[in-house]
């Protein structure tokens, strides 16, 4: 990849995330070898796997560490960064925390593997409940930021995090 090619995506993400009130780690060229990790990965797998987490070739699988991951917000809350510290908390931006080590919140494969299915089980059961509240519509939450929105169906990107529909569970 260029370095042209990760001027440009550095430039995008850095205005999308501004606009979103997050923030990108203020080392650009810190920023930007995470930005070449994305855009490998985008094209080694298909999808923006987290550049410092081993990915299984699998978007089901990574879903939750397709950037921006699920761990994130508790990072950047915790620590004032996330796992690879692209993002990080107004306090870093200020200068009154420094970025240190992030300790990994994924949880093993095995764990995932289990809060998949009962996800999945979840999801059958609120696809079988019939809907009865004073809403007039499902509820969707998004699983990276926690966007909640009343719609038919999950909607195409958050207007928050830009994540993918893909990202949304019902939540009620």
């Amino acid at each position: 990849m260029s370095e042209e090619e990760v001027d440009k995506v550095y430039r995008r993400l850095n205005q999308e995330v501004e606009k979103s009130g997050y923030h990108l780690n203020p080392d650009v060229e810190f920023t930007k070898e995470l930005v070449r990790g994305l855009l490998a990965n985008e094209r080694r797998y298909g999808y923006w796997s987290c550049p410092c987490r081993l990915s299984a070739d699998n978007k089901e699988e990574d879903l939750d560490i397709i950037c921006p991951c699920y761990y994130r917000d508790p990072d950047l809350n915790d620590y004032g960064a996330c796992y690879c510290a692209l993002y990080v908390s107004d306090e870093v931006i200020r200068g009154e925390k420094e970025v240190e080590s992030i300790p990994e919140r994924r949880p093993p494969r095995e764990k995932r593997e289990a809060i998949r299915a009962e996800e999945a089980s979840r999801a059958e059961m609120m696809e079988t409940m019939e809907f009865t509240g004073k809403l007039s519509k499902p509820v969707w939450r998004c699983k990276v930021c926690g966007y909640l929105c009343a719609m038919d169906e999950a909607p195409g990107v958050c207007p928050i995090c830009k994540a993918r529909k893909e990202r949304f569970e019902r939540f009620m």
